[in-house]
């Protein structure tokens, strides 16, 4: 299979459908506005991605995800409009364009934050594609997994532990809620709306904590190495902002043996299911390969 030919589809497929969720409901023009922005912004939509890869790994038609999917991209939309405020990351570009504070002021953008953050759960709690109990479970993993103890908590302490030095355990653990914790709802998304069994749900699990912890590494090695044009962002961002990285602790090439050595458990839970393999290795090997 061509992953690249394969993830540009299911790119389209969630480009053409994100803003169409959006589009008559009643919202103030200029907080919908602000919402479309980011949301149209582009960026690789791995987390909607992944939820439909699942899917089509089990056999099952991968548009009966697109909610949730996009439910799940709206969350990581919301996450990165309020991680470039002044009074955290500080970013003015975010996907090639001027953050959404440079563009719509700071208020509006914490409340265009807010709105797709509360409307990902309106759309999975209102589908007339899910059952009863997919919706609660779909909804479990989401507040679980966005919230106080996921990926608010990691950017929370992310933020308490700039300027300070961190050990791998300590550096893991933050980008494990920041990042894993919203990668791994994505595959359990895919799991849930496929009927997974609780022996293959916990093996998705193992192979997407890993698989994020991954994509986290290769994000900090990018933001040494990587080119700020195809990023879309200022590279050495982290360095600029006093934050712990992987490589700033294990050296690069430390941190290059670490991504493998994620991959290959990640790769390894992944072969013990039996699902499809040949799109999800496919895409873990994306994330190790990607210039931005």
């Amino acid at each position: 299979m061509d992953i690249q030919h394969y993830l540009q589809g299911k790119r389209q497929l969630i480009n053409d459908h994100l803003p169409s969720f959006l589009a008559e409901k009643s919202i103030p023009g200029p907080l919908k506005d602000s919402m479309l922005y980011s949301l149209q912004a582009g960026g690789k939509r791995l987390r909607p991605i992944l939820t439909l890869a699942v899917l089509d790994a089990f056999g099952k038609n991968s548009e009966a995800g697109l909610e949730a999917a996009c439910a799940l991209e709206m969350v990581h939309t919301y996450s990165l409009i309020h991680d470039d405020l002044p009074c955290m990351d500080d970013d003015d570009y975010r996907r090639g364009k001027p953050t959404n504070h440079k563009t719509f002021g700071e208020a509006t953008a914490i409340l265009a934050g807010d709105a797709l953050l509360t409307f990902s759960f309106q759309m999975i709690a209102g589908s007339s594609t899910y059952t009863p109990v997919q919706k609660v479970a779909l909804l479990t993993i989401l507040s679980e997994a966005s919230g106080a103890e996921g990926m608010v908590a990691g950017q929370a302490v992310d933020m308490e532990s700039e300027n300070q030095e961190l050990t791998l355990e300590e550096l893991q653990s933050i980008h494990e809620r920041k990042t894993g914790r919203l990668l791994e709802a994505s595959v359990l998304f895919g799991a849930v709306l496929a009927d997974a069994d609780a022996e293959e749900f916990e093996r998705l699990g193992a192979f997407s904590r890993h698989l994020g912890i991954a994509f986290q590494i290769q994000d900090d090695i990018l933001d040494v190495t990587g080119d700020s044009q195809l990023m879309g962002k200022q590279a050495g961002s982290d360095e600029h902002n006093y934050k712990s990285t992987y490589p700033k602790l294990l050296t690069l090439e430390g941190a290059k043996i670490q991504l493998a050595h994620h991959i290959k458990l990640a790769k390894d839970n992944l072969r013990k299911t039996k699902v499809d393999l040949v799109i999800l290795e496919g895409i873990t090997d994306y994330i190790v390969n990607r210039n931005h």
